[in-house]
């Protein structure tokens, strides 16, 4: 269904973005955050998922000021290297450039929603607070976020966790429930990366509530 392109940043650098269609007029926009395995196989399928869902969705490829095209899987080595990725190698405010640049394309096709996961949750709940023309957000398991709860977003947002998550304890879940009261925060009977297929973390039940509430998240923000 998609296709790569590559979009010019503010700063000239050529990032690029995996994009797929819906058919027929686009209903609003969603830009797609990768987790720390690159835009791989299964960030394509969500990619798919939303074009199919009747918006024009994006993916950038935040890793390319790294390397360009970086696609991980999910074993042990795959995990490591795509945390140092994220967290070492990754300039944060650069990667942030880089999505503005996808927002600010997407916006041709109307009002923008951002999602993301694991380090794309992050990344997101970043972007609904510090970026322009974000009017929704869906942040799933993104680590790190308990630690960015001096930030206000500037759109509605909703956050999904697993409560079986050992890298993101309940007690860093309470502590955006307390800081963000405003903020439905779901939380799932699931493992981290319960969203993605490819992985044995997967959990069908809460992947599909959890795309249930951001479907009905951007069909009343972004249209």
């Amino acid at each position: 269904m998609g296709q790569n392109i590559t979009l010019a940043t503010a700063d000239g650098f050529e990032v690029g973005a995996y994009v797929a269609q819906p058919d027929g007029a686009a209903k609003g926009a969603v830009v797609v955050i990768q987790e720390i395995f690159g835009v791989n196989q299964h960030i394509r399928e969500v990619t798919d998922g939303y074009a199919e869902a009747g918006f024009y969705a994006i993916a950038p490829k935040i890793f390319d000021r790294i390397e360009r095209d970086i696609e991980l899987g999910y074993e042990e080595a795959d995990m490591g290297r795509g945390i140092e990725l994220a967290f070492q190698k990754l300039d944060h405010a650069k990667a942030l450039g880089d999505i503005q640049t996808a927002i600010n394309a997407a916006a041709e096709h109307g009002k923008v929603g951002v999602v993301g996961y694991c380090f794309g949750g992050l990344m997101t709940w970043l972007s609904a607070c510090d970026l322009d023309g974000v009017s929704a957000a869906s942040s799933y398991y993104g680590g790190g976020v308990a630690g960015q709860m001096d930030k206000t977003p500037n759109c509605p947002v909703i956050m999904h966790f697993g409560e079986l998550d050992a890298h993101i304890p309940m007690s860093d879940v309470e502590t955006v429930k307390t800081a963000q009261p405003d903020t439905p925060v779901y939380v799932y009977n699931a493992d981290h990366g319960f969203n993605c297929n490819h992985r044995g973390s997967y959990d069908a039940d809460a992947a599909q509530l959890a795309y249930a509430r951001t479907l009905e998240h951007f069909n009343a923000h972004l249209q």
